[in-house]
């Protein structure tokens, strides 16, 4: 720490070591603020005179930690700790349980400032809780994420080091507009300057990023998720188009915005247009909607529909699977 860094700072980051470091010494703590152990002690009492309550225990294995009280002590994280919180939030992270990480350890800070009997039962939860994991859940690094939100927030363009699908390394500039989430994963809404049109990428397979002083102007209106939906949409390996026999507003309640784009053609009536590499999949999230509709473009689509129709159909009519032909599942 620097000699010029003031008391009041250093009675913060004594806090800071307090939460972080529960039983924490006075040779430890006056290590960590780089003073000797009486001034250590000095920033103690400071704390305490401040009305946050502080315990020591005397003996070898004695030190100061966070007392609790009718006010709980102001709570200090670091950046990485609370961004983590952020995306554990919009994610449900599952590494809470863990001390060492950004996560268990903000969370820890929370419940030593909690009164006893709520902070027992906050630990008791994360003692008997057992989250299932999201299996296509893809969480970036914490400060990969906050310099892209940072560079969305000033619109400054990146340069970013990417890995596709196809493990393939690659550089990027683009201009980035938003970051989104959806279904666990983090993707990076931009202007691709490589590829001269919209782009995605999975932010868990940057690199690095590189905040260059080129600005942009975002476009006017963007509404970040359904752009990103909407890009989901499109560029796979066969395109499709449905026509649906009802409004575009009821079809739009029902189905996902990453099948493709609706547009009405009368009053009842509306065209679905999109793409796809899987068509069996696309195939299946047709059957949910509530009226007739025609694959009137894709070969591969409606086959798939042919197949998972009489699927459907042997089911109702409680036909039992072994029998069915290999080609008809």
């Amino acid at each position: 720490m620097s000699p010029e860094t003031s008391p009041t700072a250093r009675a913060l980051l004594t806090l800071e070591l307090l939460q972080a470091a529960p039983g924490i010494t006075a040779d430890r703590l006056a290590g960590e603020l780089g003073v000797s152990e009486r001034a250590a002690r000095r920033y103690v009492e400071i704390l305490r005179e401040a009305g946050i309550p502080i315990e020591s225990v005397r003996g070898p294995y004695g030190g100061y930690r966070l007392g609790r009280g009718l006010r709980p002590p102001p709570l200090m994280f670091t950046a990485a700790e609370a961004l983590g919180l952020v995306m554990a939030v919009l994610d449900g992270h599952h590494d809470a349980n863990d001390p060492t990480g950004p996560i268990g350890g903000a969370l820890g800070k929370i419940v030593r400032a909690l009164p006893e009997p709520v902070a027992d039962q906050v630990e008791a939860v994360r003692r008997t809780t057992a989250p299932a994991p999201d299996r296509a859940a893809a969480r970036p690094d914490p400060a990969t994420t906050t310099t892209l939100v940072q560079a969305c927030s000033r619109h400054r363009r990146v340069r970013l080091g990417y890995r596709s699908e196809a493990a393939r390394e690659r550089v990027i500039e683009a201009d980035p507009w938003a970051v989104v989430v959806r279904h666990g994963r983090w993707y990076l809404l931009c202007w691709s300057h490589h590829a001269r049109a919209r782009r995605a990428y999975r932010i868990d397979r940057v690199r690095d990023v590189e905040v260059l002083d080129d600005a942009f102007s975002p476009p006017t209106g963007l509404d970040p998720v359904a752009a990103l939906e909407e890009h989901l949409a499109v560029g796979w390996e066969y395109d499709v188009e449905v026509v649906i026999d009802a409004p575009a507003d009821a079809v739009a309640r029902c189905l996902p915005r990453a099948l493709g784009r609706l547009e009405p053609l009368d009053a009842g009536t509306t065209r679905l247009t999109g793409s796809t590499s899987n068509p069996v999949w696309y195939a299946e999230q047709l059957v949910v909607i509530p009226a007739a509709y025609r694959i009137v473009k894709c070969p591969e689509i409606q086959e798939a529909a042919r197949l998972l129709g009489r699927r459907l159909l042997a089911a109702g009519e409680g036909a039992d699977p072994r029998f069915v032909p290999d080609s008809e599942v």
